[in-house]
């Protein structure tokens, strides 16, 4: 069963990251005055590692600087923290001269992946979802991405006449229903293993969380190029496509497989409706 409680409330990795990382440093230091002098700001970002979900913050090099304390102790510290409330959630690495690694445990990746299919915080079946309406200007170069989430729709549909899932029905002619059966994905293994191993399948899934992270929590620093985050989510979309097959051989030999393959289908439709509609301001094509 996926650990759903922890995910409920924070659509976006980073977020989640955040929110443990707020809570460790509560009960280590005053964190009001540390993030009043930092500008409100805990740093944290998604590195860019192609085999894992990987989050690096240099929180205790901030706060060293401030504290005038050794940032491995403080790193450790903080570290300690984290893996007795959250050590199910991250795998936690300290990295000279202070770093904090938190990388994605499965069971977690597959409860936010779920958390997709499942339409929260996305709008996947026509309802406004949670994360702005903020429009950009058409462009010609958005058609990859029309073709794409109507390729997400058409797989759907497919799967729906091949009985691997069951949608319900949906509130607009124009949106599909979500997915009431299979009522949970099966994204791991019976050793609690992540069935989407191939590169592809994880490339996606790593432009998925960067997208949602983009969506809760962009970078204030600088506004987010919502049609470029569009492109990139389909072009890794059509790479998964061309390498893994959801039907044929697969559905016959490996019936869970594909539909944890589907399911990423299903999430990545998601969020490519919302982006196209609620933050560029174009028609997600259902069928071409």
């Amino acid at each position: 069963m996926h650990k759903k409680l922890q995910v409920s409330n924070n659509t976006a990795i980073k977020q989640l990251i955040y929110s443990h990382v707020l809570s460790a440093l509560s009960i280590y230091t005053n964190t009001d005055s540390i993030l009043s002098r930092e500008n409100h700001k805990i740093p944290l970002y998604k590195s860019r590692d192609i085999n894992r979900i990987l989050y690096i913050s240099g929180v205790a090099l901030q706060l060293s600087k401030s504290q005038n304390r050794n940032a491995i102790e403080i790193a450790c510290a903080i570290a300690s923290h984290l893996s007795a409330n959250c050590g199910d959630e991250f795998i936690i690495e300290i990295v000279p001269p202070g770093y904090i690694h938190f990388v994605l445990t499965d069971p977690i990746l597959a409860a936010w992946l779920q958390r997709l299919v499942e339409g929260k915080g996305g709008g996947g079946d026509g309802e406004r979802g949670g994360w702005g309406e903020t429009k950009y200007e058409n462009s010609s170069h958005l058609f990859a991405v029309q073709y794409a989430h109507a390729r997400c729709c058409s797989l759907m549909r497919l799967a729906q006449q091949e009985k691997l899932i069951q949608l319900n029905e949906p509130n607009t002619s124009s949106a599909l229903g979500r997915v009431i059966s299979p009522s949970s994905i099966p994204w791991l293994n019976c050793d609690r293993k992540l069935r989407l191993e191939h590169s592809a399948s994880f490339r996606l899934i790593s432009q998925l969380v960067q997208v949602v992270d983009d969506l809760e929590c962009p970078d204030q620093a600088g506004s987010v190029n919502w049609e470029k985050a569009a492109i990139n989510l389909s072009q890794a979309f059509e790479i998964f496509w061309c390498n893994c097959r959801i039907w044929g051989e697969v559905k016959i030999t490996s019936p869970e497989l594909s539909q944890a393959r589907l399911g990423l289908v299903i999430a990545t439709q998601s969020v490519l409706r919302f982006l196209l509609e609620e933050k560029l301001g174009v028609f997600a094509l259902v069928e071409l």
